[in-house]
């Protein structure tokens, strides 16, 4: 039993390790050249097999001794333009780029699961494929690239998680159907027609007009959607005028629209038009607008989540596994949700020494939850090859 403990704290160490050296060596999406090599390099040591689908993702490949079914464990390897404050000493070397989403311990995470089943290839029935996907933080993301690619050929199922400050750590959030929003984004560009701030008379105003636009463009979502239809329309950039005293001639405004249907996504939209053509008329103003469909909502196979509950509860027991709050924040593992049976999952790493949300520029993880969330992924595995 202690050597056995003496093994898992290895395991651990080797884990933490990997994490912090990713920490530190952040890379953007679609930029991801150190990372990949990394990552190559220690599939290659543990006698992994492996190839490129993009030139900018790494994906193994590891055999069992019979033949069966195929599971793909998937995680992110990109970081964010965030400059990082959170004063480790294993803090980002790349100025202006951190590792603010929890990526470095994904990566952390399937290397474990790797390095575990390794040890156990002889109890694997069938194959496992292991995807390091790029570009997860930009639309479209690395997956649907991936998916165009043939990633998921002969794959029958596919599991990944996120370490998720949101949850208490030591909590696993699991739920089947919807579990993270698909994410647009709109840009909108009003025209009118610019002068003297002191002779607004004689202009059309499209600071007016877009401050009247974004009020209305509000109400869609508090007076036009089924209260029980769950989104979010938000808008974060807008730019008029250079000065004081001029009104300018155009006035561009952009944001974003989070939901788990599609159905109510369109309606946002068809409403979202309606609205800006109906302010821009009476202002005698024009617009411009682009609607951009980003990433589909994760939406969890029901099948899938109760084998990553099952495999949750063997690790942490029961009491620690939770039903999943849906979060309207977007994520690309949905392309692999829409091709073939899929499970996503929220391994809790909240704590009260680490209050930051993730994208925040002193966001950090429990790092003791690393084991944890390989040990699921990897009784996952099993549980679904068949023993």
């Amino acid at each position: 039993m202690a050597e056995q403990k003496q093994t898992n704290d290895a395991w651990t160490e080797w884990m933490v390790a990997h994490r912090r050296h990713l920490h530190a060596h952040p890379e953007l999406s679609h930029q991801e050249a150190q990372t990949r090599a990394y990552i190559e390099q220690q599939l290659h040591s543990m006698g992994i097999e492996t190839r490129s689908l993009t030139g900018k993702d790494v994906i193994g490949y590891l055999d069992g001794p019979v033949k069966g079914k195929t599971v793909a464990l998937r995680s992110d390897i990109d970081a964010l333009p965030v400059a990082e404050e959170t004063g480790l000493p294993f803090a980002s070397k790349t100025p202006g780029v951190m590792h603010a989403c929890g990526h470095d311990g994904h990566m952390a995470v399937l290397l474990g699961v790797v390095k575990k089943l390794v040890e156990e290839r002889e109890r694997i029935k069938g194959r496992v494929v292991f995807i390091f996907q790029h570009a997860e933080e930009t639309v479209p993301g690395g997956a649907r690239e991936l998916v165009e690619n043939g990633v998921l050929d002969g794959v029958d199922g596919i599991f990944g998680l996120h370490l998720w400050q949101p949850l208490e750590s030591g909590l696993i959030g699991v739920k089947e159907g919807a579990i993270m929003a698909g994410a647009d984004g709109f840009a909108i560009e009003i025209s009118g027609k610019g002068g003297h701030g002191a002779m607004p008379h004689e202009t059309v105003d499209p600071t007016l007009v877009a401050a009247h636009a974004i009020t209305q463009l509000h109400t869609i979502i508090s007076r036009t959607l089924n209260p029980l239809d769950q989104a979010v329309l938000s808008i974060g950039e807008l730019k008029s005028g250079s000065t004081y005293n001029v009104i300018p001639d155009s006035a561009t405004l952009s944001g974003t629209v989070r939901y788990f249907e599609p159905a109510v996504a369109a309606t946002i939209r068809s409403r979202m038009e309606d609205i800006l053509d109906g302010v821009c008329k009476s202002f005698g103003a024009t617009h411009r607008f682009t609607y951009t469909v980003g990433d589909p909502s994760v939406r969890n196979h029901p099948e899938m989540a109760k084998i990553v509950k099952a495999a949750a509860e063997s690790v942490v027991g029961p009491e620690r596994v939770v039903e999943a709050v849906p979060s309207l924040g977007g994520e690309d593992f949905a392309y692999y949700c829409d091709q073939i049976p899929a499970a996503f999952f929220f391994v809790g790493v909240g704590h009260p020494a680490a209050p930051y949300g993730h994208h925040h520029p002193k966001f950090d993880i429990d790092e003791a939850m690393l084991p944890v969330g390989a040990d699921i992924m990897r009784e996952a595995v099993f549980r679904f090859l068949g023993e």
